[in-house]
């Protein structure tokens, strides 16, 4: 199995696990220098960095040329493709615009899907979108889910590879807060149903259930860990899986 992990651009990277591929995030209202400087440092250190391109976030066509710029020029082979959950600051509302411009020519392309939907597009113009950007797409990572029949489903429809988002250990309260805000419906409800107890909801849950019934649909997984770097540190070393 192959496992990445997202981390923030003022992340120190002495903490990072043992993994290749590490996603930087660009959240809304960040300085995209500071995304793509962190990406030019994993290089450097031997990683295998995928910036996160927040179609939202992207100010004008100058803007995005500088950053995919910066990034090539370091070194950086790989991007993540999104629509970034804001309303637009500039004239990009779509990650197929983006994709459009041509400037990510010979970088990895990934792009982003949602098994459960997504608050941010209904789910036609979801579906719309998911067609228009596939041509682009060398590979597709999920939102994080809980609840894999709906990440099965997505699985079988898709003609790329899928990686699969799953969370580092992380306690059921924290991840049922976590799942309002993607507006992972399914997953709050298999939450819900499978923890009732309040003790329950205060133990650190780990992904390993999930994988292993997703291990013969997938062996990609994508590792939001919320800032719980050293819980997610932790349970790699002691699956084996860095």
């Amino acid at each position: 199995m192959n496992f990445s992990i997202e981390i923030g651009p003022k992340t120190d990277l002495a903490t990072l696990p043992e993994l290749k591929d590490v996603y930087i995030t660009m959240l809304p209202g960040g300085d995209f220098k500071e995304t793509a400087n962190q990406a030019v440092q994993l290089v450097k250190k031997g990683f295998n960095p995928i910036p996160h391109f927040p179609a939202r976030s992207m100010e004008n066509e100058q803007q995005l040329k500088e950053y995919v710029s910066i990034c090539k020029d370091g070194g950086v082979k790989q991007a993540l493709i999104i629509g970034g959950g804001r309303e637009p600051t500039g004239k990009f509302d779509s990650s197929f615009q983006l994709l459009e411009t041509g400037y990510f020519e010979k970088m990895k392309i990934g792009i982003a899907g949602h098994p459960e939907g997504s608050p941010d597009i209904s789910d036609s113009d979801l579906k719309k979108a998911m067609q228009d950007k596939k041509p682009y797409a060398d590979y597709i990572v999920t939102q994080w889910l809980l609840d894999p029949r709906p990440i099965i489903d997505f699985i079988s429809k898709q003609t790329v590879p899928v990686h699969v988002g799953i969370t580092g250990p992380l306690k059921i309260s924290s991840l049922i807060k976590f799942a309002n805000i993607v507006g992972a419906k399914n997953s709050i409800n298999f939450l819900k149903s499978n923890f009732s107890k309040a003790l329950d909801l205060l133990k650190p849950k780990d992904p390993n259930d999930l994988i292993d019934k997703l291990k013969d649909h997938t062996d990609h997984f994508h590792i939001y860990t919320f800032g719980g770097l050293k819980e997610t540190n932790k349970w790699l070393k002691d699956n084996n899986y860095a």
